[in-house]
């Protein structure tokens, strides 16, 4: 079946770019998508017609966080699960449907892991990150492939792109970390201008830690015995280079992606147990393109292409840990994608879009009895978009076709899954002189059970149901700028938003920590209110203060079994409430940064019983910089203090993070 797949996928891109009718450059209903526009117009939230949260430039390096899944916790309506603070897993849930309904979109294409469907956002440094962008539902123009409309929720990583002035042709940046923990991280970039119009750049990170650090251990009334966390080692080597070209109408840029890492899995704290020995190695590549061109003013074409290899090898050894089965697993991905996006202006105010995508997903492992599955899928989705004087919509299709195979002579594979699934957004400006925008969007998503939910050996489902998503959300933003007080920017953002989350399924660790059970929960409600404001300040010509809150309000439910004793029990690990506030002011050169999360009470399970009571927690970080201008360059000198009251909290039950601790960092660019 999946060649007639292959074959309808390449005629139906031929047909569509054939398509080269006359068009303007770009559409002003899609000007959010030009890359080379990305991380500089995403400023305002109230262009959006889509919820939207992002950290850019300046803003997103002065946060006391150096990972990609740091910096979510600073918007509102995310959940992030950290399994051991500094070498273990670090996961994020949108909105509390799950992290498998969360699409990570790398310099605009999708980040994959079709073996658990969890991208472990710990191993994306922000060194050469340019922005991070939350999107609840979809991006907020239809002009971008089918995969983009495929997600709930959706996190875009911009990597920082190459910009030269009239007289420069490199730049180079290197940074050097030290702390807490043993930590060693240096990092290089260099950049070049090859001609006018073809750039390149290359970046390298290294980062050691001995993810060694005191913690005392939760008791029932709160914390005792003072132990120090062990096996939190990580050695990792990430490796980036990239090519940039512009072309009349357009551009295309090419990536490599490489990622090594050797950890030890800290693991759970259970039974008075305070060490454990299991062992991962992670081998990540990918090779991706990207093309886009606006032929004339009425059609313009973009294509993505991408292969990606991951390797894992997880090790728990009974001679290191009696407690552990011996387990010496290895893993093997090979993923291939390609798309084509078309879109077609047929009027200044209306514009429709075509894209189609071909995924091929390959699982090999040394398990007995391993099923070894193959994934085709099919996505092809068709879009609208209106825009008049003070009112945009936008409606959208999805079709999702998935054909499993599996290798094993005996094996069964999973039935084919045909599901469409639509969107529908508006947005309403009510008045010409106030910037307050009203905006609401309803989206249906399906989701196919990963390889390991239905082809895991002992524990997959071939006939595990797959999970659909319904988001209903409104919500406004309120814009306004001053000139004349010291007092001068507001942002307000407000969403009321109901999710149904049916047959869904929800991955526990087990006592050995690679091991999972799999939770089906049937029907899941999720009622919830994200707020966010933002706020600038300036006191004269040298000093500014800008701030940033967000709150967030959840009620998700599990309503699968009304015979059941917890019926309507709040979710795991989901609390009632949380937020986060930033605190950034410079004078002259210096520069310093306060940062305060707080997640309240929640439970472990279902089961809203004592036993299973979570305590709140709250961290607290602090940072000062001085900048130091050189004859050539600059240098950048920071020191952080994390976790500044050393409050001793868990994410994950059993799972301690690291009380106060200190960084160093030096930065030098030209």
């Amino acid at each position: 079946m999946y060649k007639q797949f292959i074959s309808a996928v390449l005629l139906l891109c031929t047909i569509l770019t054939g398509m080269t009718q006359p068009v303007r450059s770009q559409s002003k209903l899609d000007s959010l998508q030009h890359l080379d526009e990305v991380v500089v117009t995403v400023r305002r939230i109230q262009k959006e017609v889509i919820p939207v949260q992002q950290l850019s430039g300046s803003q997103l390096h002065r946060l006391s966080s150096h990972s990609v899944a740091d910096a979510l916790r600073y918007f509102s309506g995310i959940q992030i699960k950290d399994y051991g603070g500094v070498g273990g897993l670090k996961t994020v849930n949108i909105r509390s449907m799950g992290t498998n309904h969360v699409g990570v979109f790398y310099d605009g294409i999708e980040l994959g892991n079709a073996q658990n469907g969890q991208v472990d956002l710990g191993r994306f440094s922000l060194d050469n990150m340019e922005a991070v962008t939350l999107y609840n539902g979809q991006k907020s123009a239809i002009f971008q492939p089918a995969k983009d409309f495929g997600s709930a929720g959706s996190i875009y990583l911009q990597s920082r792109t190459p910009k030269f002035g009239p007289d420069e042709n490199n730049h180079a940046k290197a940074v050097l970390k030290t702390g807490s923990f043993g930590v060693i991280n240096p990092a290089i970039l260099w950049e070049n201008k090859i001609t006018e119009n073809i750039s390149s750049s290359v970046s390298a990170e290294y980062m050691y830690t001995t993810g060694k650090y005191k913690f005392t251990y939760r008791v029932k009334e709160g914390y005792d015995t003072t132990a120090v966390r062990q096996n939190g080692d990580v050695n990792a080597i990430r490796v980036e280079g990239g090519l940039f070209g512009k072309l009349k109408g357009g551009y295309w840029r090419a990536k490599g992606y490489f990622y090594n890492s050797e950890r030890g899995y800290p693991g759970a704290i259970v039974r008075n147990k305070f060490t454990h020995e299991d062992r991962q190695w992670d081998t990540n590549t990918f090779f991706q393109g990207a093309f886009k061109k606006d032929f004339s003013d009425r059609y313009s074409m973009m294509l993505n292409a991408k292969y990606a290899y991951d390797y894992l090898n997880y090790l728990a050894d009974p001679n290191r840990d009696e407690s552990l089965m011996y387990t010496n697993n290895h893993y093997y991905q090979h993923e291939i994608y390609a798309s084509a996006a078309n879109r077609l202006n047929l009027f200044p105010w209306w514009s429709i879009n075509l894209s189609a995508d071909y995924q091929f997903n390959l699982l090999n492992a040394d398990l007995k009895d391993f099923a070894y599955p193959r994934r085709h899928t099919v996505l092809i989705a068709g879009a609208t978009a209106f825009e008049f004087n003070r009112l945009k919509m936008q409606a959208s299709v999805l079709g999702t076709i998935v054909n499993d195979e599996v290798m094993k002579a005996d094996g069964k594979a999973a039935d084919d899954k045909i599901q469409w699934t639509p969107t529908a957004i508006l947005s309403y400006r009510p008045f010409d002189d106030v910037d307050f925008n009203l905006r609401t969007f309803y989206k249906r998503i399906f989701r196919m059970p990963t390889l390991n939910d239905l082809y895991y050996t002992f524990i997959g489902n071939i006939d595990l149901d797959p999970e659909y998503t319904n988001q209903y959300n409104f919500g406004f933003t309120y814009t306004k700028d001053f000139s004349e007080t010291w007092f001068r920017h507001l942002e307000i953002q407000t969403d009321i938003y109901y999710n149904e989350v049916e047959n869904k399924i929800v991955a526990t660790p087990t006592s050995n920590f690679f091991r999972w059970t799999m939770i089906n929960l049937g029907l899941v409600e999720i009622r919830g209110i994200d707020l966010a404001l933002q706020t600038g300040w300036k006191f004269g010509n040298d000093l500014y203060v800008n701030c940033r809150v967000n709150y967030t309000y959840q009620k998700a439910q599990d309503f699968t079994d009304k015979n059941d004793e917890f019926y309507g029990g709040q979710i795991p690990y989901i609390p009632w409430h949380s937020g986060s506030a930033v605190v950034n002011a410079g004078f002259r050169n210096w520069e310093a940064n306060y940062s305060f999360i707080y997640t309240g009470e929640r439970y472990s399970s279902s089961a809203n019983i004592p036993v299973n009571y979570q305590l709140p927690w709250y961290t607290s970080d602090f940072s000062i910089a001085r900048n130091l201008p050189l004859k050539k360059g600059s240098m950048k000198i920071t020191l952080e203090v994390n976790n500044i009251f050393n409050q001793q909290y868990e994410v994950v039950s059993c799972y301690p993070m690291p009380g106060i601790n200190f960084k160093a960092i030096m930065k030098y660019e030209f």
